[in-house]
């Protein structure tokens, strides 16, 4: 009988990784290194919310803001220019009658007169086709770029000696454009309705707004999805001056 010490031993069982939980390490360890990318991308934020994000709207907004007040100083300040020049007794009043004319086509003095308000706006939510036309598409049912851009030139062809699109006052050079549903005009940003007001002989802008095609494009719309489109008439009314900047220096009419 041998001894314990001289019995053979069996030899010691290696654990070996099973592939469930080789499968179950490998999830942890994905899951900490998610936790750590988050932890360094949010850098004590919440990534489920918005709120660290300054949306594209937001940042418009703002902008829009501040040309506002962009434009009130620089309408504060050019009054005090134009105070000065008035002081100033070098010119002849022929020179004072051209300074005047220029301002006048410019845009840079009031307008007042008779004229007409015209007023775009959005479909009604919920809008549906009127019988006889197919269903409407998402961008049957907003004011486009043309839209706008089809009654000011036809205001313009009706003999308007100045317009205002909302609260300011159109120049040579204006553009009319729209991102998205908002229109955006010299820096400012605006939603609908849309309204237009042309100084000039009221029936002949209401004639140009009949007669012009792209505008009579416009109205199929109105009567097949309910955009808005309404004209008023003014007995009398007075446009602001232009008060922002003026990049244009130069310009020569072009002959008809």
């Amino acid at each position: 009988m041998s001894n314990s010490a001289d019995s053979p031993r069996e030899p010691v069982r290696r654990g070996r990784l099973r592939p469930v939980r080789l499968l179950t390490g490998a999830v942890f360890a994905l899951a900490g290194l998610i936790f750590v990318t988050s932890f360094n991308t949010a850098k004590g934020t919440n990534l489920r919310t918005d709120d660290s994000l300054l949306k594209l709207s937001d940042l418009i907004e703002t902008r829009s803001d501040k040309n506002a007040g962009l434009d009130e100083a620089t309408a504060a300040m050019r009054e005090q220019v134009d105070a000065l020049a008035r002081r100033d007794n070098g010119s002849t009043e022929a020179e004072d009658a051209r300074l005047g004319a220029l301002e006048k086509a410019a845009g840079t003095t009031k307008v007042s007169g008779e004229g007409v308000t015209v007023t775009l706006n959005d479909a009604p939510p919920g809008a549906t086709a009127a019988p006889g036309y197919p269903e409407p598409q998402a961008n049957d049912l907003v004011i486009h770029q043309q839209d706008l851009q089809a009654v000011v030139n036809a205001l313009w062809k009706g003999g308007a000696k100045g317009i205002r699109v909302m609260d300011q006052r159109l120049i040579s050079t204006s553009a009319v454009r729209c991102v998205g549903n908002t229109l955006i005009l010299q820096g400012r940003v605006y939603s609908p309705p849309y309204k237009i007001t042309a100084v000039g002989d009221a029936g002949r802008l209401r004639r140009a707004l009949d007669g012009s095609v792209a505008v009579q494009n416009y109205l199929l719309y109105v009567k097949a999805y309910g955009l808005g489109w309404k004209v008023d008439e003014h007995g009398a009314t007075t446009l602001p001056a232009y008060s922002g900047t003026i990049d244009l220096h130069q310009a020569r009419p072009v002959a008809p």
